[in-house]
């Protein structure tokens, strides 16, 4: 390499902190979108138990933990009911959920306890104003659509508005005394198939129970939504309606579905890929990876140069020809040719006389002998051998004479 290859070549320490940074940015890619929907707040200003919003649930999660209370935060779809752990399921749809998801999940349940808490602020977010994170602005109270409650579950149902008529109502849910503070714009459900547990003044159910299932309706969110925080009352009076909830339908803690809100962990293979048990087979297969880069960087040795097809030099010449008389099976035949190369360079290195036939020069090597078998008497014999074993045995006879009286190999 010339010296200016070398000044304006690659830095080899680059080149590897380049491919360091785009294996590390390419795993990260993909487990950000694998777990996106988990590690994100959701804090969003939206109706959910993630939201710290005036529409969300966070303040009553909040409470319900700081009292002791079971509480999760669902990002899947699973099974209702469970024989060691069977918590009241809360479902927070939106104004846009469609009428199948809540139909699916409802289905998923069972005979699971389940509160249904319908939406009813139609909100903007203040952004960049908002004076904390995931604040919203000014918001529209608006009825549900009825399609939230599906009539093959719930028959017909109609949501309405309503007033309770003082400012500190008082109703039941089962054995428990409920105290409420009227939320402004109070939402409503009737239907023939609910039975009302705490009624508003023209008799409309504010909270519902369906005859035929263990399944609550919740029609006004304001009543323990982080809007019923806004005093002490009011929040005493959202725990207590919760826990009078779960204490009618039996559950021994609360279960908030987030799947509606768009924070569910979708089954994918993508996804199994770095939450246990698969994340210990997916840092094996990105260690291998990382071996494997290594070794082709940190090379043992200098490159190996392709060899000749055929090497170039005298030996490789007498292989090749070696290996064509081999495979013609013609060895037999270089008998003759082999005694005349042998004999004229022991004549020609030991000065014989000139003008001398075979037969003579085979005679005075005899004589510069020093024992053995005679230089002609093989002579004659290895043109007439009959198998590569004689033909052997005879030529090596020869060589041995040669170097014995050359003093050479």
């Amino acid at each position: 390499m010339t010296d200016a290859a070398a000044d304006h070549g690659f830095n080899p320490r680059l080149i590897a902190a380049v491919v360091a940074i785009g294996v590390v940015a390419f795993i990260a890619l993909w487990a950000l979108i694998a777990l996106g929907p988990q590690l994100g707040s959701g804090n969003d200003g939206g109706g959910h138990a993630l939201s710290k919003a005036a529409p969300g649930y966070a303040g009553i999660v909040d409470l319900a933990e700081r009292a002791g209370a079971e509480v999760e935060l669902r990002r899947q779809v699973e099974p209702g009911h469970d024989y060691e752990h069977d918590p009241l399921v809360i479902l927070t749809p939106t104004m846009r959920t469609p009428t199948q998801d809540m139909r699916d999940l409802l289905a998923a349940q069972g005979d699971a306890p389940v509160l249904v808490i319908l939406p009813k602020w139609a909100a903007a977010r203040a952004g960049a104003k908002a004076p904390k994170p995931g604040w919203v602005g000014s918001g529209m109270a608006l009825p549900p659509p009825a399609r939230l409650l599906p009539e093959d579950v719930f028959g017909t149902v109609k949501i309405g508005r309503a007033r309770w008529g003082n400012n500190d109502a008082r109703g039941r849910i089962g054995a428990r005394a409920v105290r409420l503070i009227e939320p402004g714009q109070l939402h409503t459900v009737r239907g023939a198939g609910l039975d009302p547990l705490l009624v508003a003044s023209d008799g409309s159910a504010l909270v519902a129970r369906l005859r035929e299932r263990n399944l609550y309706i919740l029609a006004d969110p304001d009543l323990v939504n982080n809007l019923a925080f806004a005093s002490g009352a009011r929040a005493a009076a959202a725990a207590n309606l919760l826990d009078a909830i779960a204490e009618d339908a039996g559950a021994d803690g609360l279960a908030f579905d987030l799947t509606l809100n768009g924070f569910g962990a979708q089954r994918s293979l993508l996804r199994f890929a770095f939450v246990p048990p698969f994340i210990g087979i997916t840092l094996c297969l990105i260690a291998a990876g990382l071996f494997a880069l290594w070794q082709a960087w940190a090379r043992f040795g200098p490159a190996l140069k392709p060899g000749r097809a055929i090497p170039v030099s005298k030996a490789a010449l007498i292989a090749n020809s070696a290996d064509l008389i081999k495979q013609a099976r013609r060895e037999l035949d270089g008998a003759a040719a082999y005694v005349k190369s042998q004999r004229s360079a022991i004549a020609r290195r030991l000065h014989a006389p000139p003008g001398l036939d075979d037969e003579a020069t085979d005679a005075w090597i005899d004589r510069h002998q020093r024992g053995g078998e005679p230089f002609s008497a093989l002579a004659r014999r290895l043109p007439r051998a009959r198998s590569t074993h004689e033909f052997l045995a005879d030529a090596q006879a020869l060589h041995a004479i040669r170097k014995d009286l050359l003093r050479d190999s």
